[in-house]
This record gives structure tokens, sequence and C-alpha cells, in this order.
């Protein structure tokens, strides 16, 4: 099933021979090419646009669109909290060394402030003229105050006397006093009023108050019907409506509606940090009063106001934003769940299936001393890591269990399982990351947890993050002391698990169990090994070892060898990599590069990257897997890897990178790769000024990767269960590859 595109014994390059064509050229040093990086930021604007496409492709389901509108408004949240916040430092500091693109600070911010004013132009024009008028041909509406019948007034009312009300605090804006501290990301009403005083009763415009809407109460309020059809009404037009309530004796003037964007980037020094727990405890305190370097204000906004938001925010004409809708565009999430059963609306249903190397199988290790297992997620279920770590807890066999915690899930049952096999005697180690950016609270009530069970509990290591994802499971059998090891491209997160595409390994191979020893004394103790059998960690190995495997290459396409790279990543930024693959490619090497999100790469430029194709997939899946391929003179070295090919990655954190050497293992990663470069339906095409087009699919079915790989798991699954889950969605088994290719360049 898994290798129906090509025989077992087939290279994966000789299956992809001819989809590319490639020259060996003779050309200048690539530092002739000063314009061929392309700056990082405008790169990830590209994915949250590939992003917003999805929203705004009316071939996906209506709620589906919803969601992905309200991905680009949380993407683009938080890249404004963390790389805008950046560069205002940089630019702040009076920085003056320019990206490899050769932008400067100041430049960045410009263009940036450029791109995403239009980004938010059409998040607005999708809502606004293509989703709302949906969702009101299925009877669903956010409706506004006036448009209330008799009966929803009175409903309304009753519900912020009774919840909303006696949340509510307004604060006053005075002259001469401060403005009051408004919290990161909260919608907020400035309200101007009216106060009459004993000389003069028409009363004095002067005064405003702000008015927090709280965050803790549902943003949608669901409303009464007689039709019982779908309709809301947002909480800031509830407040609003009702006011006056707030304001006994004062008379309302104008009412508008703002949001802020604070910098929110932790800056923590781990030399001088005592206790990093409580730094980081600290720092997340504080991470809601960081500069603001964003102000959104809702159309319609009276014009005296703006100043006073400006001056007290310290905001330029460049970082405000003029809404024409409602604020903070995350809520949309919320909206499909209300209507759980119209699955119309909604992709259809997929439960991740049960992996077929455990099912039905009492005894996993064993499974696993038979042969290398991959796991493909969400495909497969989670539930397979997390069986084995419970039943490791469980086994008296097992002495030590040994595991990295990256993202860890809302309510972790690995977690549960790590503290229940410390309880039990067990040595337990595990090293939490603690600057997980946004999931430094969850982290910190998993680590006091572990630690209260009596876990050995490391908070991360002086300098460098640790983004591996490795469990070592150490255990007693007759034979002597054995070690199982999972290796995985994602985190040890049940819940991102169902959405995000990743890939794990076990093994019980022992020179994988010795490095993992090995690797687990190195972040724990003082031990720095000299050299790995198999994993191949960052820093300091992970880098060099690339750049070596990328000569090679260089080197056999030289001597007219068949030479190629196939990676698919998140992002690729790293000027050191990207100049190597430019090198490759003018040396005939044929480059493939899946790359999700970030490419500072330039594909297609003559007598540069004329080999070198680039791929992205959006789709339902997020995908995060990390796969790496040389061709190496037909040895096929074949990886996953934890790491992205970025300076981050390689240089500033603890990442593994691991070959995948089994048979029946390879052969499952090769059938992932191979079927997204066939995928015509959700891959766009990388052009040489950083912009994306749609493949080409005249004269080709439509192929979506991710649905095929739903179907290969049903597969799969049916052949050990007669009543699989299914998917209603055809997809077509045979595609020309060779064309898609072919029209790629």
């Amino acid at each position: 099933m898994y290798g129906d595109f090509f025989d077992n014994d087939q290279s994966f390059l000789s299956r992809i021979d001819d989809l590319i064509d490639f020259n060996k050229v003779d050309l200048p040093a690539i530092e002739e090419f000063p314009s061929r990086f392309i700056n990082r930021e405008l790169s990830w604007l590209e994915f949250n646009e590939r992003v917003l496409e999805e929203a705004r492709d009316s071939e996906n389901p209506l709620f589906e669109r919803l969601n992905f509108l309200s991905i680009t408004g949380s993407n683009l949240d938080e890249f404004f909290m963390i790389r805008v916040a950046s560069l205002k430092d940089q630019y702040n500091a009076g920085y003056t060394l320019p990206d490899p693109a050769g932008l400067l600070p100041e430049k960045q911010l410009e263009l940036i402030s450029d791109r995403t004013h239009e980004m938010v132009r059409k998040q607005y024009s999708t809502l606004l003229r293509s989703i709302v008028p949906a969702l009101e041909k299925n009877r669903i509406e956010i409706i506004n105050p006036s448009e209330l019948n008799p009966a929803q007034k009175d409903y309304v009312k009753r519900y912020f006397e009774s919840t909303v009300f006696p949340v509510l605090t307004p604060l006053a804006v005075a002259a001469g006093s401060p403005f009051p501290l408004i919290a990161n990301k909260t919608i907020n009403l400035i309200v101007r009023v009216e106060i009459p005083t004993a000389k003069n009763q028409k009363g004095q415009r002067m005064p405003f108050a702000v008015v927090q809407i709280p965050a803790i109460l549902p943003r949608l309020l669901q409303l009464p019907s007689e039709e019982g059809d779908g309709q809301f009404i947002l909480l800031e037009d509830v407040v609003s409506e009702h006011i006056n309530r707030l304001f006994s004796g004062v008379k309302i003037g104008t009412i508008s509606c703002f949001r802020i964007m604070r910098n929110a980037d932790l800056d923590i020094d781990d030399e001088d940090a005592a206790d990093l727990l409580s730094e980081i405890e600290t720092q997340v305190r504080q991470r809601r009063w960081g500069e603001v370097i964003r102000l959104e204000i809702q159309s319609g906004y009276d014009e005296e106001i703006l100043p006073i938001l400006t001056e007290n925010f310290e905001i330029s004409d460049r970082d405000l934003y003029e809404i024409p809708g409602p604020l903070d565009l995350t809520f949309l999430s919320k909206l499909p769940s209300f209507f759980k059963d119209r699955q119309d609306l909604f992709y259809p249903p997929f439960t991740p299936q049960p992996s077929p190397a455990f099912y039905g199988k009492d005894d996993y290790f064993s499974v696993i001393r038979e042969k290398d297992v991959i796991l493909n997620h969400p495909y497969e279920d989670f539930d397979t890591v997390i069986e084995l770590i419970r039943r490791a807890a469980e086994d008296p066999n097992v002495l030590a269990i040994k595991q990295t915690l990256y993202r860890v899930g809302g309510q972790s049952p690995i977690i549960t399982s790590l503290a229940d096999a410390a309880i039990r005697g067990k040595q337990v180690l595990v090293l939490v990351e603690l600057r997980a950016r946004f999931d430094e609270e969850n982290n910190i009530q998993w680590a006091k947890k572990l630690e209260q069970a009596g876990c050995h509990v490391i908070y991360g290591l002086v300098g460098l993050k640790t983004h591996s994802k490795i469990t070592l499971i150490v255990r007693n059998e007759e034979d002597g002391i054995r070690r199982y090891v999972h290796l995985a491209t994602g985190n040890y997160n049940e819940t991102t698990a169902k959405i995000y595409t990743d890939l794990g390994l076990l093994t019980c191979s022992e020179p994988f169990g010795r490095d993992a020893t090995d690797f687990f004394n190195m972040i724990s103790g003082y031990s720095m090994p000299l050299s790995w059998r198999k994993l191949i960690p960052a820093p300091k190995w992970l880098r060099i070892d690339t750049l070596n495997r990328i000569e090679q290459e260089i080197k056999n396409a030289r001597e007219g060898k068949p030479a190629a790279i196939v990676a698919k990543i998140n992002s690729l930024v790293d000027p050191e990599i990207i100049d190597a693959l430019y090198r490759a490619s003018q040396a005939g090497v044929r480059i493939t590069l899946i790359v999700r999100g970030i490419c500072c790469l330039r594909p297609g430029i003559k007598n540069l990257s004329e080999n070198i194709h680039v791929r992205s997939i959006v789709g339902r899946y997020l995908e995060h897997s990390r796969i790496i391929y040389f061709y190496n003179d037909g040895q096929e070295d074949l990886f996953l890897s934890s790491a992205d090919w970025m300076p981050r990655n390689l240089d500033r954190r603890i990442e593994l990178q691991f070959p995948v050497e089994e048979k029946s293992a390879r052969m499952r990663v090769f059938h992932v790769l191979y079927v997204q470069l066939m995928d015509t339906d959700r891959a766009r095409i990388m052009e040489p000024d950083g912009t994306y087009h749609r493949v080409d699919r005249r004269r080709k079915e439509a192929f979506d990767s991710q649905v095929r790989l739903c179907h290969d798991a049903i597969e799969a699954a049916a052949s050990l269960n007669p009543e699989p889950r299914m998917m209603d969605r055809y997809i077509p088994s045979e595609v020309n590859a060779t064309a898609v290719f072919k029209d790629d360049k």
C-alpha cells in the first residue's frame, strides 16, 4: 500500500528522475548575486497570505474558511508581538546591520506595514463580502443591537445585568491623570462623557472613560430565535448597548472600540537568572504590559479620540490599523462549535486510525523488537505513543524513562504516566522546556507536578532552548538491558497531534539506544560525546553534517554522477545553508524543497538556482514533519528531524536529526515525500520574487496529498479491522507526476 508509487528495490531518485530538468553549469561565485536572499519577515507574510487564500477559497467548507480566517488573525497577532516587536527594539537601539536581504530594521518595518495593511484589508474583504453572505445563506448571523427583536433585547439585557455588568470596571481618562493601563490584546471601549456642572448645566465635553471587554466571558452570545436560526451578538456590542448602566448621572457621547498589541517577547538572561523557573514566571506576567507596537481601532470612531490613543500609546500612523468590522477575528473559530450537527459545513470527518504495527498487540515492546516502526500523525492516532509510555510506567521490568518535553497538552496523559512511573520507583528524568513560546505557564505547572511526584526535572539548558523530541525507555529483559527509543518531528502533545502532520520512529536498535543514553547524559550533566553513532544533534553537529552532505552531492554532480537533495521542512532561513544549496544547484544537483512557511531562498534564478524547485502545502492539517533526503551516490540517506534550516535551530537549540534505516520504515517515509510532490490541490509553487502560485491543474486530476494519506491510513486499518473509520471524499489513485513537475517550472 505505501509502496504503490514505486517498487521496493527502486531508488527514490529513479522514481522522480524525469520530474525536474536540471543543468550542469560553470558559473561565477554566488556572492556576485547580491539579491539572492528574501527577507524573512516578508516571506512569513507570504505564508500567512497562503493561509488567507484558504479562507478566500469558496471550494473549502464554510466553517473551515472561518477557521482559516481566524488563524490568519492569530498568526498576525503573534507576528507583531514577537517579530515586529524585535525589529522595533533593533530600530530603537540604533541597530545598523542589514539582514541577509540587505534591509535595515527601519526599512523592514516600512515594508511590513505596507504588506500587513493590505493583508488586513483582504481579511475583512473576505469576511464582509464573502463569508458573511455565505453564513447568512446558511441562516447564521452576527447581528447589531439595532437588529434585535423585543424578545432578544430582553434576553441581552438580562444577560448583561446578571453576567456582564458585575465584571465591568469603567476607568476614567481625565485631564492631568495618567492613561489607564491597557492589557495586551484586550478589546476596549473608549467612551466620551458629558459631566454636568453647577455653573454649566449644558455640560462640559472633555472627559473620557475606558471599559475593557472581559476576556473571561465568551465573545459570542447566542440569541434566542423563534425560527431556530443561528443568531449571535458580540460581547462588545452587548456592553456598548448598555453602557449607560456604568455611568449613572452622566450623558454618554460617542463610543469607539480599540485593541492594542504589545511586545510579548521574553527577555531572559539565563546566566543572570538565579532561578530560571521564577524568572520566567515573572516575565510571563509582565508580557501583558510590554511596549505598544500596534493599535487597531474600529471604523466610525470619534476623531477626537484617536489623538488621545496614539499619544498615550506612542503609536505612529504606520502602526495604526483602521478596522472595518469586528476587532480580533480569532472569535470566528468559536462559531462552528455551535453547529456541530452541520457536517456539510466542515471537512469530511476523519478519525486518526490505529497504527497497523500495534493493532491488537498486547506487547508493544515485542513489536518494536521485531522491526523499527514509523508513526504518521494525524493519519495514525497519537494513542500509540501515549499507550507505550503508560505501559512503560506500569511495567515492572522498566527501570527508567527519560524524555524531553517542549509543548505539552492541557490534560496530558503522558505527564500522568511519567509521574506514575516515578511514584512506582522508576528513574524518571524529564527536561521541560520552560521557554516554549506562549506555553510557558502550562510548562511551569507540569514541571512542578513532575517534581512533586519524584521525577528529576531539568528546566532547560543555559543559553539553549531544547526543541528535540525523544523518549528513552530502559528495560530489563531476559537477555539483559534493552533500550527502546522514540524519536519524532513533533511534540508530545495529544491535541496538536490531531492537526499537525508529524512522523515518529520507534526503535530498539542498540546504536540508537546508546546515543539516546549519551544524549540524556549530555543535557543532564557534564558529558560531551566526541561523536555519535546515529543521532545528529544541534547545536555543533547538525550544521556541519548538513553542509558536508550538501558538499558531497556537489562533488558527485561535478564527477558526472546523479545527485539530488529533497527536503521537507517548515522554514528555510539560514544563509549558510542557502548558499550551499545555491552552489549545489550550480553544480547540477537537483534540489526539491517542500517548505511550508518561511523560505528566504530564491528558486529558479538563471545561473544561480535553476535546479531548485520550492513548493508549499497549506491544507487541512498543518504540515510540521521534517524529512531530509540525500541521494549520496545511490546510498540514499534518509533522515527525520526536529530542526528547521534556521540559525536558531542549528545554533541556539537542542535538536535531533536521525536516520531512517529499516526497509519498511524507509518505504513509508518515501511514500509521504512522494505523495507531497504529487500534490496538485493544496500545493503552491514559489517564484523567484518570493510569491507563490497554485499548481496548474490543466490536464490533471486534483490530487490532495493530505486526503491521500487519510485514505492510506483507512486502507491500512481496513486490512486489520473490517469496519475502519471512513472518509467521505474520493481521491484518484493515479496521477501524472511528470506533468506535475514539468508545469512547476
